[in-house]
């Protein structure tokens, strides 16, 4: 599997595959498995197990058989187009040739071929410009295998090459030495790798290929719950320190002036916690739970009980403004026992409650240091500037982690792993919730508890996608209600997807056009325009739509303060403000003297202003849904009904205001992760965009593959327990590092 693609194929066929592909190995090559099959003896019938989705823009390779072919001449200019009708399955397309009248000859009707190219939309018609192509004979069938193999490949590298080259190194490739052991192949009925690998390249059965796949599926979710599985051993090799709860402590002080009761959850989870936090063994637990379920109390009462150990606890915020808030929630939470060394503090249990953030003067961050540093500060709240190794800490038992989705796991781990004899508890928390089996594959080195009940009063939050496009009036009416809004005491907050000409902010998010409209079969392709611009009469042309950038904050708000929301108090607010701008602006929004704030996704979590009944955001189709979701949570906190307006220019049936529709008709954060994991095809479970490395995943679904993953992580869980640093199993360790990477892989080299 390391022999060099040079080496098993020659220079000439293994330079295209190392220059389009990025394949050095046979392994690379091996690995880069068949996106679909075609079962080449039937064209007239579907020939895939599920419909086949096209996609504007995708390079496909179809077999089809040929229909029809014309012929003619271009009106206004020289040239000829032919225009071959392909059937494939129960689709149509045309094969559109230009000054190629030759290929008349091979793509006679009844023909039946292999079309490569990229796929077009183009008057509501599939279309294939100039693709290239292999003519089946009657002769050709002994040399594909029964189910033909369409590969992800290049304009410069066709599926078919691939094929080949596939089908030339399993010639003459042994038997590779199977990574996992033969007991447990035998116990899950696992074929071996030579088999799988075989199998899934060349099959001659669907039921051969599905075998193939689950073996080379159960690889990759086995190496990523080994990864797992190590990185919790390896959490656990030092003590954390006990903090055993105290009936007379702080924590019991806060809980008998809570003015409120909390909910079941809250108590079932705050329970666990308490119980693991009492011991040795370093907690290490991801907190989920929808929008408002009361995450930040069931924390705050975590913290309580490490500062009555006489510990710290560090709380981990993804923004500035969010650490900010949270400190300030914080100590009104808290009260007169969150004041220690003020005037109006509880003399006798007060704890104090520190920020420290990046962007402090250089007195306060040296105050704030020092409150780390001495212990003075029982709870510290930061962002990254928390993890630095400059920064001391007494004696440091408990990090929280806020949006865990923001850190990397290296982030959390520059905390876990600080010099000292001990290791802190760690809890992680998302307000985006995790369905099972996401949860084991992503975060399957963390224990998980769930917040699944609302506080009582929580008021449900009436959401509408507005189709601003084609119902201009629906918008219209928006600042309207506004207005309304403002008039019986509430606030309102208006979300755009960036900031202004400056782009993208750290912290924040210019999100990308959902997949969905950059795939949505209407939209033009820009590329496809400028071809037929210079190939068809000019009467024939058409407009081309420039798609304009998202909508900026620096540039609503002043449009708005001066326009439909002329009158009102309104401020705007997003990442690139000075600190203190963002305070100031943030706490006059929180204290009523704002009526409307125009802000990017800064406010995206964290941020709680009961009073603010209403959000408005604009081009919603540029956010993912989760992020929608957790955006409409900021409303509906308070005792008046809320609402949330999805605004966007999609038009009726596209994908976009489909997911907008969908994500409208549901409260539940399980339900919107379900549709979220949906649209964006589960995208790199393992975060290989953010490490800027290429994923080792290629078939692991976590929407299909939730029951192997289980599976996976007991079995990953057993073989570590006895040999954590897979010392005794060399192919596994193999395996984990050829799925994950050497960095997810570190566990391997502890001792």
């Amino acid at each position: 599997m390391d022999t060099s693609l040079r080496t098993a194929l020659g220079d000439k066929t293994a330079r295209p595959l190392a220059k389009q592909l990025e394949m050095e190995t046979v392994g690379d090559l091996l690995r880069h498995y068949p996106r679909r099959y075609i079962a080449h003896n039937s064209v007239t019938h579907s020939s895939e197990r599920e419909d086949q989705r096209f996609r504007p823009g995708e390079h496909v390779t179809l077999l089809g058989k040929v229909d029809g072919v014309a012929g003619r001449r271009m009106r206004q200019r020289r040239g000829h187009v032919l225009e071959v009708s392909v059937s494939v399955g129960g689709n149509h397309f045309t094969c559109t040739f230009f000054n190629q009248p030759y290929r008349e000859r091979d793509l006679q009707p009844g023909t039946t071929a292999l079309f490569s190219g990229d796929l077009k939309r183009y008057r509501n018609s599939w279309q294939l410009v100039a693709p290239e192509f292999i003519v089946l004979g009657d002769g050709d069938s002994g040399l594909l295998p029964g189910l033909i193999p369409i590969y992800p490949a290049k304009r410069k590298l066709r599926s078919w090459v691939i094929m080949m080259a596939v089908r030339q190194v399993l010639d003459l490739l042994d038997d590779p030495e199977d990574p996992l052991p033969d007991t447990l192949r035998a116990a899950h009925g696992l074929a071996s790798l030579g088999d799988a690998l075989r199998r899934v390249h060349l099959p001659d059965t669907w039921d051969e290929q599905e075998d193939a796949r689950r073996r080379l599926v159960w690889d990759e979710a086995f190496a990523l719950q080994l990864a797992m599985a190590g990185r919790r051993a390896s959490a656990t090799t030092r003590p954390a320190p006990a903090c055993p709860r105290r009936e007379d402590g702080l924590a019991a002080a806060f809980d008998a002036r809570l003015p409120f009761t909390l909910t079941g959850a809250q108590q079932r989870v705050g329970e666990s916690i308490a119980d693991a936090l009492a011991g040795e063994e370093p907690l290490n637990r991801l907190l989920q739970g929808d929008v408002g379920s009361g995450k930040t109390m069931v924390a705050l009462r975590a913290m309580l009980q490490v500062v009555d150990a006489g510990r710290q606890a560090v709380l981990l915020a993804p923004t500035e403004v969010l650490a900010a808030q949270h400190a300030r929630s914080l100590r009104a939470m808290l009260g007169p026992l969150g004041r220690a060394g003020e005037l109006d503090a509880d003399t006798e249990q007060a704890t104090r409650v520190t920020l420290l953030t990046g962007s402090l003067g250089a007195k306060a961050r040296r105050e704030a240091l020092l409150d780390a540093q001495s212990g003075a500060a029982g709870i510290v709240v930061g962002t990254h500037a928390v993890i630095q190794q400059s920064v001391g800490f007494a004696d440091l038992g408990l990090v929280v982690v806020d949006e865990q989705h923001r850190f990397g796991v290296h982030q959390r781990d520059e905390l876990r792993s600080r010099p000292g004899t001990t290791t802190p508890h760690v809890l992680v928390m998302t307000a985006t919730p995790i369905p099972r089996t996401v949860a084991l594959t992503m975060y399957g080195d963390l224990d998980t508890s769930v917040l699944d009940e609302l506080p009582k009063g929580r008021q449900p939050i009436a959401t509408t996608a507005v189709p601003a496009g084609v119902k201009p009036r629906w918008l219209e009416r928006a600042w309207e209600r506004v207005h309304e809004e403002v008039a019986a005491g509430h606030q309102v907050y208006v979300v755009c997807p960036r900031i202004g000409e400056e782009g993208g902010e750290p912290g924040e998010s210019w999100p990308e056009p959902a997949k969905d409209d950059l795939l949505d079969p209407e939209a033009p392709t820009d590329e496809f325009e400028e071809t037929l611009r210079k190939l068809r009469p000019p009467e024939e042309e058409e407009p081309e739509e420039e798609a304009r950038p998202p909508l900026a904050v620096t540039e609503v708000g002043p449009m708005l303060a001066e326009g439909p929301l002329a009158g009102l108090r309104l401020e705007i607010l997003h990442g690139r403000m000075p600190t203190d701008e963002k305070d100031a602006v943030m706490r006059a929004f929180s204290d009523g003297t704002v009526d409307v704030l125009v802000a990017t996704t800064v406010i995206e979590v964290g941020v709680d202003v009961p009073n603010a009944t209403m959000m408005i955001i604009m081009d919603a189709d540029r956010f993912g849904v989760s992020q929608l979701h957790q955006l409409r949570g900021r409303v509906g906190r308070g005792s008046a009904p809320s609402s949330c307006l999805l605004v966007t220019e999609a038009v009726g049936g596209s994908p976009a205001l489909e997911r907008l529709e969908r994500l409208a008709a549901t409260p539940d954060g399980f339900e919107v992760s379900r549709i979220d994991l949906e649209v964006r095809d589960e995208g790199d479970v393992l975060g290989a965009q953010q490490s800027g490395r290429r994923s080792g995943l290629h078939m692991l679904s976590v929407l299909k593959h939730g029951d192997l993953v289980a599976e996976a992580r007991d079995e990953a869980r057993s073989v570590v327990a006895g040999d954590p640093t897979l010392a005794h199993h060399p192919g596994l360790a193999g395996l984990v590092r050829s799925v994950v990477g050497d960095d997810e892989a570190a566990f391997l080299d502890r001792l």
